[in-house]
């Protein structure tokens, strides 16, 4: 039997409301879609969330912390060691290449990444990034979910972090908060306070059509929803309905089948597919007025 709610009126200022809901949505306490000021209320009367001035270390704190992870990595506590750089980067008011530092101090840890990543996705541990993109760019991300997955002969880290800004311009701004990384070109990780995304990564529903001998080739994936044989129109068709997080992967996908394969919806996927074709139609001098 569901446990009965209680009703809490608040009398606030104008606008108070709004930024209640900007600090659930920075703290991922959601109802549904939207961020819940009833939600972050509850919160921190069961003390899971920290009110008042925000503690942080003093320069002489920060200078001594540092000596100390000095110490325990070189007597081999690594564990104690990431303890502390998780403490020095949420509490330190550090600059920027401090923090970078930090970060790199991190990565001597002698695991693989999968594994830690893994260690941290069983305990349901939010966790930093610092990530070197393919413009030798050094990026940190705030990571809520992380899971793996192999895609064309590599495996890859996908995350739902809180940063955006690295993404000036997207086709899809429902998965802005997604990332896919390389494994390989992580600089450390280090695992930082919040909470865990539950949601898990933000998703598009996309239908697709397998047509002629796909109808009976295709195979299942763990992202479908659904899969069935349906007719359109006099045609028969497998329709899948897929949860898809990297929409370039499934542009991929798609493209290889050729016309074996269509995207149905949403609009914006397949305007992409549309514009990528046209630019294969341009570079091969395809006129496609006609």
């Amino acid at each position: 039997m569901p446990r009965k709610k209680e009703t809490l009126t608040l009398s606030v200022p104008p606008g108070t409301k709004e930024q209640l809901e900007a600090i659930a949505r920075r703290l991922n306490i959601f109802w549904g879609k939207s961020p819940s000021p009833s939600g972050l209320i509850a919160a921190i009367a069961q003390a899971k969330l920290e009110i008042g001035k925000s503690f942080t270390l003093a320069p002489d704190q920060v200078k001594a912390l540092q000596q100390a992870t000095k110490i325990l990595y070189d007597s081999g506590q690594i564990t104690e060691a990431q303890t502390l750089i998780g403490l020095l980067l949420e509490r330190g008011n550090l600059e920027v290449s401090q923090r970078q530092a930090l970060l790199q101090q991190a990565s001597q840890l002698a695991e693989a990444w999968r594994i830690i990543v893994d260690q941290h996705r069983s305990n349901q541990q939010p966790f930093l990034l610092l990530y070197r993109d393919a413009q030798d760019q050094d990026l940190e991300y705030t990571v809520r979910y992380a899971e793996i997955s192999f895609e064309e002969k590599r495996f890859y880290l996908n995350i739902w972090c809180e940063e955006t800004e690295d993404i000036k311009d997207t086709d899809f701004p429902e998965l802005i908060h997604n990332r896919c990384l390389r494994l390989d070109r992580i600089k450390a990780i280090v695992p930082t306070s919040g909470l865990w995304r539950e949601e898990g990564l933000d998703f598009l529903k996309v239908y697709l059509h397998f047509k002629k001998g796909m109808i009976k080739a295709y195979e299942l994936r763990n992202t479908d929803i659904t899969s069935e044989v349906v007719v359109v129109g006099e045609e028969t068709v497998r329709q899948v309905v897929r949860r898809v997080s990297n929409p370039f992967w499934l542009e991929r996908e798609v493209l290889r089948y050729g016309g074996d394969c269509v995207v149905m919806s949403p609009e914006s996927v397949r305007d992409r597919l549309k514009q990528k074709l046209l630019s294969l139609c341009h570079l091969y001098n395809i006129d496609t007025r006609s």
